[in-house]
């Protein structure tokens, strides 16, 4: 049995593992900020819940794990960032501990159980808040000792020019601390960048959005300007990857005539020619860092009873 939890700057999901068609999510708890004993404690009130003891904890999280140093990086958790989490969470709790990053968990649930099923090379991007992603080949996660495979989102590599006609884009500053990413036009707050930047108007994603289904001619600028600013990055991931299916999840996801566009334009651009959909939205719509987790947890204790 896996406890695997899915751990976000709000509020901590937990879930009981038997099998990858067997996950049931528990209740959920706010998230202990900046109090490590608390956070440690709500890890443990999560698992006596479950009146069982697990073989394996295994964790999503919005962090980056250093692959050398097993260090997190997790901003909007303080009381866990810097930590080698994983290490200080098995002498705390005594049961093996996985740490992953919550995109890598969210393409290996779709490797595993959702849009990439059957394929050997599986690339999950994220359009959300923001850009993120996830590499899994051969049912094997990439990042699986830590590290940043999958960020597509982050780089200076956005064009100066964008549309049709090429309208000048800015090279915005990112979170990351460089200036020019992805990530800075291609998510939600992305969106309402390029219409301010375009328009001088100030509108949420979704109103945008909407406007655009509506046929609204400065929304379809933006929405033009946004494809082609994301396609080229994400087809140059593909032509690297390999990938065979890219799911998407995140709110932008939820739009599918846009996925539809941007799954035209990718393929427009890549190598190798597809006359199916490449781009797709993610089919583990329900906890799929939940999901994620729990595959890496259960092919962990697969692995290790092999080994014996």
């Amino acid at each position: 049995m896996i406890v695997s939890f899915d751990i976000g700057g709000t509020a901590i999901k937990g879930g009981i593992a038997h099998s990858m068609t067997d996950i049931t999510p528990l209740a959920r708890r706010p998230t202990p900020k900046h109090d490590f004993g608390e956070f440690v404690a709500a890890l443990r009130a999560v698992i006596a819940e479950t009146g069982e003891k697990p073989d394996c904890i295994s964790f999503s999280i919005a962090g980056v794990v250093d692959p050398d140093t097993q260090a997190l990086t997790c901003a909007n958790i303080p009381c866990i960032h810097g930590r080698r989490l994983a290490a200080e969470l098995e002498a705390e709790l005594g049961y093996p501990v996985l740490i992953a990053n919550d995109a890598d968990c969210f393409a290996m649930a779709e490797a595993m159980s959702g849009a990439g099923r059957g394929h050997r090379i599986v690339f999950g991007a994220i359009l959300g808040t923001g850009v993120g992603g996830g590499l899994v080949a051969d049912s094997r996660l990439v990042n699986a000792a830590g590290g940043f495979a999958g960020e597509w989102g982050h780089g200076p590599i956005i064009a100066s020019f964008a549309g049709n006609p090429p309208a000048a884009i800015p090279a915005y500053p990112c979170g990351c601390g460089q200036k020019g990413c992805v990530d800075t036009v291609g998510g939600a707050r992305g969106v309402e960048r390029l219409h301010k930047t375009l328009h001088g108007l100030e509108f949420s994603s979704e109103e945008i959005i909407r406007q655009w289904l509506d046929g609204d001619a400065k929304a379809e600028r933006t929405i033009d300007v946004l494809v082609d600013l994301v396609a080229s990055p994400l087809a140059l991931t593909v032509n690297i990857t390999g990938a065979t299916i890219v799911p998407v999840g995140g709110g932008l996801s939820n739009v599918e005539p846009l996925l539809a566009r941007l799954d035209a334009a990718v393929r427009a651009r890549i190598l190798r020619k597809f006359d199916r959909p490449l781009v797709v939205r993610s089919e583990c719509r329900v906890e799929p860092g939940l999901i994620g987790a729990a595959v890496l947890g259960l092919k962990f204790v697969d692995e290790q009873s092999h080994a014996a």
